[in-house]
């Protein structure tokens, strides 16, 4: 490539587009609403993702996003406290797994979107 690339940004359905806005909301993305149907959430400078009111149960049921974490057990941390599962009746959290790899840890958002919050091992020194 001749050129930089500055991000690259998943495109995730919704549901009930106001609820999954909320939930994103309270997990502690940024919003900025784009129209009535579409919102970017900036998980930080560089990482975001567009929700769209938009719902084909194949398409959502197969969605898959991983979000490398410096500290897998502060962010479980995090996620929990936020009690979202009681907010939120199909909203779950699985245990932390430990991976030849790594660890992570699995979130389903309202809509059925499985999110991976996944910390790397670190290479060993030479």
């Amino acid at each position: 490539m001749t050129y930089q690339s500055k991000s690259i940004r998943a495109f995730i359905g919704a549901r009930v587009f106001e609820e999954s806005r909320q939930f994103y909301s309270l997990l502690g993305f940024e919003e900025v609403l784009i129209d009535r149907k579409m919102s970017l959430f900036k998980v930080n400078e560089y990482l975001a993702f567009y929700l769209q009111d938009y719902y084909a149960k194949e398409w959502i049921n197969n969605t898959m996003l991983f979000l490398e974490v410096d500290d897998l057990d502060r962010c479980q941390e995090d996620l929990l406290k936020k009690n979202l599962p009681a907010r939120f009746n199909t909203v779950r959290f699985s245990e932390i797994r430990n991976e030849i790899w790594g660890r992570e840890l699995f979130m389903h958002d309202p809509s059925g979107v499985l999110w991976h919050f996944g910390e790397f091992k670190q290479a060993p020194n030479s």
